[in-house]
C-alpha cells in the first residue's frame, strides 16, 4: 500500500481520486485519510474510524449497531487502532476544504450566526448569550431590522453569572455576512401553525414545503461562499429539511447534483434534543430510569424512544414514552401556547454548544439516503455515531423509522 503526504494529512487511495501534488511516503502517519469515491447522494462525505473493518461498511441504519469485529493485524490495522483514520469521499468537490475545517475545530473560539429571530430563534440567541461562554462572537439576523437591533442591544446589556466570566457578544449580520462563521443556525419559519391549527395532524410536518422554499436561496448561498462550517438546521421539520438543504446545495444552475456544494456532515438537523428532554422529563414523572434512555429518529412522527437499549428495554414503557414526547408540543397548544422555549434551548442552544465543543448530542445525522437522529459527535477526524448493541423488537423500531424517512425523499 502506498501512502501520500499532502498539506499535513497522509494520504490513502481507496478508489478515490489524490489531490494533485500529493508526494509518495514511506509509512503512514498521523492524520491519516482514506480517500474513497461513492455515490455522493446517499454516503457520507468525512468520517471518523477506529478500526479498518469500518472502512468499506455500507451505509444506511445498520451504522447504529456494533462495527464488525477487526479480523487484520497488519501493521496498518495496528495504526489504526492507535491513532484512528478519516474516510474522504471525493466524489465530493470540496471534501479537502472540509477536511482541514474539521482538523482545525476547536483551536479557537467558534462564531456563529443565527437567521430568524422568531419565538424559537429568539430564545437560542438567550440560550447562546448566557451559555456559550467559549463562543468567540454570536452573529444575529432577520428580516426584520428593528428585530436584530434589539437583540442586539438587549442581549449585549446581559450580565455574566460569575464574576471574570466573558459572554460573547452579539452583533447585526447582514445577508453578505451570513457565511463568514463557523456555524450557521437557521431557525427562521415561513409558515408555523396557529395555535388551534393542528387538525390532529404533525405540526411539524405542514411547514415542510414553505421552509424548504425559504432555505433554497441560502443553501445556495452556502455553495457560491464555499461555506466550510456547520449548516444547523433548525426549524421544522428538521430531519427532511436538513436532506433538502444539502440536496439544494449540491445543484446546479439545471437542477443537476453535481457535488460541488455542503458535504452531509456539513448540514445536520438539531431537533432531538427537546424529545430526549420531553423523554426524561416523562420518564421522571412516572418514576421510570432515565440512565438508559434513548432517543432516535425524527422530531416528531416516527420518534422512537427506549427506556434502555438492550438489556432491560421495555417496549409498552418506550411506546409511552414515545408518545408522550411526540405529543407534548400539543399540550402546550392545548395550554394556548406555542412551544418554542424547550426547543429553542434543547435542541437548539444547548445541543448546537455541544457539537461546536466536539461533544456527544442529539442530531439528525446523513445515514444513507436519510438524515436520521442519534447520539453523535464531531471530532478532528470526522463524524461519529454512537454504536452499540439494540434489542431486535428496538431495532425493528428504529429500522421502520429510517425506511419512512427514506421513502419520504424518494417521492
Amino acid at each position: 500500500m502506498t501512502y501520500y503526504s499532502y498539506k499535513g494529512f497522509c494520504l490513502v487511495e481507496h478508489g478515490g481520486r489524490l489531490p494533485e501534488g500529493a508526494n509518495a511516503v514511506s509509512e503512514p502517519v498521523d492524520p491519516l485519510v482514506f480517500l474513497v469515491s461513492r455515490d455522493p447522494k446517499v454516503s457520507r462525505g468525512l468520517f471518523a474510524i477506529d478500526s479498518l473493518a469500518e472502512l468499506d461498511e455500507p451505509e444506511g441504519i445498520s451504522l447504529l449497531l456494533p462495527p464488525p469485529e477487526e479480523t487484520r493485524d497488519d501493521a496498518l490495522a495496528v495504526f489504526i487502532r492507535a491513532h484512528g483514520a478519516t474516510v474522504a469521499n471525493t466524489a465530493f468537490s470540496r471534501w479537502f476544504t472540509v477536511l482541514e475545517a474539521f482538523r482545525t475545530r476547536g483551536k479557537s473560539k467558534p462564531r456563529v450566526n443565527l437567521i430568524g429571530l422568531g419565538n424559537v430563534g429568539g430564545t437560542t440567541a438567550i440560550g447562546l448569550k448566557l451559555l456559550g461562554t467559549d463562543l468567540a462572537e454570536i452573529g444575529v439576523y432577520d428580516r426584520d431590522e428593528k428585530q436584530s437591533l434589539r437583540y442586539e442591544s438587549e442581549l449585549n446589556q446581559v450580565l455574566s453569572v460569575r464574576d471574570g466570566e466573558t459572554l460573547p457578544p452579539v452583533r447585526v449580520r447582514n445577508e453578505a455576512e451570513l457565511f463568514d462563521c463557523d456555524a450557521l443556525l437557521f431557525t427562521a419559519a415561513k409558515a408555523v401553525p396557529e395555535v388551534g391549527a393542528e387538525s390532529g395532524g404533525d405540526v411539524r410536518m405542514m411547514q415542510f414545503t414553505a421552509n424548504r422554499e425559504l432555505l433554497h436561496a441560502y443553501a445556495k448561498h452556502a455553495r457560491e461562499c464555499d461555506f466550510s462550517g456547520l449548516f444547523c438546521q433548525i426549524s421544522d421539520p428538521v430531519d427532511q429539511l436538513s436532506r433538502a438543504v444539502f440536496l439544494m446545495s449540491n445543484q446546479n444552475e439545471q437542477g443537476e447534483f453535481d457535488g460541488k456544494g455542503l458535504l452531509p456532515e456539513q448540514v445536520r438537523g438539531f431537533g432531538l434534543g427537546v424529545m430526549h428532554a420531553r423523554a426524561v422529563y416523562s420518564a421522571e414523572c412516572d418514576g421510570i430510569a432515565t440512565e438508559q434512555l434513548r432517543v432516535y429518529g425524527p422530531h416528531g412522527n416516527g420518534l422512537v424512544i427506549a427506556n434502555a437499549p438492550n438489556e432491560g428495554y421495555d417496549n409498552a414503557i418506550s411506546l409511552a414514552l414515545t408518545h408522550k414526547a411526540e405529543t407534548a408540543n400539543l399540550t402546550v397548544r392545548a395550554f394556548g401556547f406555542k412551544p418554542y422555549i424547550a426547543p429553542g434551548l434543547s435542541s437548539a442552544a444547548v445541543s448546537v454548544l455541544r457539537a461546536l465543543r466536539g461533544e456527544w448530542h442529539d442530531a439528525a445525522v446523513p445515514l444513507g439516503g436519510a438524515y436520521f437522529g442519534c447520539r453523535s459527535r464531531l471530532t478532528a477526524a470526522g463524524a461519529q455515531q454512537r454504536r452499540e448493541v439494540l434489542h431486535p423488537e428496538l431495532y425493528e423500531r428504529i429500522s421502520e423509522s429510517y425506511r419512512k424517512l427514506e421513502e419520504f425523499h424518494a417521492e
